[in-house]
């Protein structure tokens, strides 16, 4: 999840002033954690927070998204999700937008196996996005962190999402100059995928993520969030790291380290 933090902090200057080249500043004035980093600690503490069988992870996720999201009432809230937190009967509303990808990292990590990930990719998406597309979005990016920890190569990630989630017979060079912002699922996350397949390293998935323009906090969130999983947390440079979870509050920081003592992954299944 560290990784979708890094990823939105650093587009979180490049959304509304989209570049299109890799060459660029990660963080200076003006960078902030989006709704994106914020919703991403809401549904790790959600996970931790749930029972052993995950009974209760709807209900929890819905307190906890709530819960930080009105300490942040000044994030980048879309209109519905903003309507959604002021509720006093939150309700899912049919979205397909990409707050649920970008969100869904934790999952990724949590889950043991696709069968349990699908359920728990579920349960904290459709308290909101309840609309297909916003469930398959979520679960397609989800599913590429699961296969990046079980040390699947990108050939088998692209197949595999290739076959169960989106086409992805298009090259990241091929649409960067008619890319548009697009805050849709299936507008975004094949996108983000992409970036990170034809990706070098780490840092190259999060260039290569904004270079794209569009939404660009949410795509280098969605590509970080797996970049982290394929290229492993101790390879990401430390000082990164420490810079963008300190434009999280403190209560968030600790749900980010209590979080990453549950992260596994098996070294000896990498290819």
């Amino acid at each position: 999840m560290i990784g979708a933090i890094i990823g939105d902090v650093v587009g979180s200057l490049y959304e509304y002033n989209n570049i299109k080249e890799k060459d660029f500043v990660w963080f200076k004035e003006g960078s902030y954690a989006t709704d994106d980093s914020i919703m991403t600690v809401a549904v790790a503490k959600a996970l931790l927070d749930s029972k052993e069988d995950y009974s209760d992870l709807s209900e929890k996720t819905v307190y906890w998204m709530r819960y930080f999201g009105c300490k942040n009432p000044n994030g980048d809230y879309g209109q519905a999700f903003k309507q959604w937190l002021e509720s006093e009967n939150p309700e899912p509303y049919e979205s397909y937008g990409n707050g649920a990808a970008m969100r869904i990292s934790p999952v990724g990590w949590f889950a043991s196996n696709m069968d349990q990930l699908k359920e728990l990719s579920r349960k904290v998406t459709e308290v909101t996005h309840n609309h297909p597309e916003g469930i398959k979005g979520a679960e397609a990016v989800a599913a590429c962190i699961l296969l990046c920890r079980q040390g699947k190569s990108k050939e088998y990630i692209l197949k595999y999402v290739h076959y169960n989630y989106y086409p992805m017979s298009f090259r990241i060079d091929d649409i960067r100059k008619s890319y548009t912002y697009d805050v849709t699922c299936q507008g975004t996350v094949p996108q983000a995928i992409r970036a990170f397949l034809e990706s070098k390293s780490f840092i190259d998935a999060i260039q290569t993520a904004i270079s794209l323009g569009g939404d660009s906090d949410t795509l280098a969130a969605i590509t970080g969030s797996i970049a982290e999983a394929f290229y492993f947390y101790p390879e990401i440079n430390q000082r990164i790291v420490s810079k963008a979870l300190s434009f999280l509050s403190s209560e968030e920081r600790e749900v980010v380290q209590q979080f990453k003592k549950t992260e596994r992954i098996d070294r000896s299944l990498l290819i």
